[in-house]
């Protein structure tokens, strides 16, 4: 019995243990299971996540090059990573120097906000880093034809190309036909509806200023009318133009009321009637001035909304604002001659029968002397205006007797 007792007590001794390991396995498998499932899940969510930034970053890929698919030819992507497009079946540097200083097409889908802002910029160094061989820059604004463009085209003949530049701004629709050998072929702006007496001739004016301005060399800026003639030739009127220390607009206080009297009261304080100027239309103006006139936002508006009706916003606006900030630089008179002899809202036009050897000179003479470059001087007038298309058969007989080209 004693034996007995003390199997029972060494039994009942080690049972305790074995209830408390078979508990402690219970646990350490649950914590396993658990363990198990969280990296699962883990596992499952970096799956996802994973996939996801592929599949988005694939998506991209194949979007980019659908891209490309779509808005460019295979040949136009070379090794130099896209630096080099297709343009007018050549290849174009995008970035090259001759692209940025001229428009070889002057055709721009640029509308007139955005064409002003890259008219404007204005290099910072003086020195240019290439040849520049200073141009006088030809501005025509016509309606449609020019019936003098066979004067002109004569004018032109066998000078230097570096020297001058070709602008039309002509009727939206109309295309100048001239063959590919002529001097303005491909020579029109984008251009705009222009009505005569309205804010939309300054526009036509600074569009062209505009255009012309995106050509570095483009030194001196003459607006000429489908009317107009020169009365010297290149060679003179280059000279004349390049040799001045001052621009050429026309700017007078008239105290009538085709003057004063087109001023309105609401555009004080920022101009005042004392500064209220008239002028020719047809001006000469230098490169410095003209990125001006284009940048200038604050007084054209002043002019656009207040210089109308019957006020002639193209006779006012360039010699007012020129006469207010940049007086010392303007010579204040035009080059162009016009014969407003008949007092009428529009100066005399010559005919066929006007046009002879005493008449020519009587252009070139018709003022005795006129100040250029702080002298006196008696060639006052390169340009003349307003002639007939029957002038322009014996304009073209007197060319080389008179005209010299």
């Amino acid at each position: 019995m004693v034996r007995n007792r003390e199997k029972e007590e060494s039994e009942s001794r080690l049972i305790p243990p074995v209830s408390i390991s078979v508990a402690d396995s219970t646990s350490i498998s649950l914590i396993k299971v658990i363990s198990t499932l969280i990296i699962f899940v883990l596992g499952i969510v970096i799956g996802l996540v994973s996939s996801f930034h592929l599949r988005k970053y694939f998506s991209f890929e194949g979007d980019q090059f659908s891209f490309k698919s779509i808005y460019f030819e295979t040949e136009q992507f070379s090794s130099r990573d896209n630096e080099m497009m297709l343009v007018n079946g050549e290849r174009d540097d995008c970035l090259s120097m001759d692209r940025f200083l001229r428009q070889g097409n002057l055709i721009h889908q640029m509308t007139d906000k955005e064409l002003f802002w890259r008219a404007s910029l204005v290099p910072q160094k003086k020195e240019f880093p290439f040849r520049r061989a200073p141009r006088v820059a030809f501005m025509f604004l016509t309606r449609g034809p020019l019936p003098m463009l066979p004067l002109w085209e004569r004018f032109f003949s066998g000078q230097d190309v570096e020297k001058y530049s070709i602008y039309v701004h002509a009727l939206p629709g109309f295309e100048l036909q001239v063959s590919n050998s002529s001097v303005f072929y491909r020579r029109q702006i984008p251009s705009q509806h222009v009505q005569w007496g309205s804010v939309s001739l300054v526009d036509a004016e600074k569009r062209l200023l505009a255009n012309a301005l995106l050509d570095f060399s483009n030194e001196r800026f003459v607006l000429i009318s489908e009317s107009c003639i020169p009365i010297y030739n290149f060679s003179t009127i280059y000279s004349y133009l390049m040799g001045s220390d001052h621009s050429f607009v026309e700017s007078y206080d008239d105290p009538s009321r085709y003057g004063r009297g087109r001023y309105s009261r609401w555009m004080k304080p920022d101009i005042r009637l004392a500064e209220w100027r008239k002028g020719s239309q047809w001006f000469e103006i230098r490169r410095n001035l003209a990125v001006r006139v284009v940048a200038d936002s604050k007084y054209y508006l002043l002019f656009k909304k207040y210089c109308k009706p019957s006020c002639y916003p193209d006779e006012h606006y360039i010699p007012t604002y020129l006469r207010k900030f940049y007086g010392a630089l303007n010579a204040n008179r035009t080059i162009t001659y016009v014969d407003w002899s008949q007092m009428g809202p529009h100066p005399a036009t010559f005919v066929a029968a006007n046009i002879t050897v005493g008449f020519i000179h009587s252009l070139r003479n018709n003022v005795t002397q006129c100040s250029y470059n702080s002298r006196n001087t008696s060639l006052c007038h390169l340009f003349a205006r307003k002639f007939d298309p029957s002038s322009l058969e014996p304009l073209l007989n007197l060319t080389s007797q008179v005209l010299g080209f």
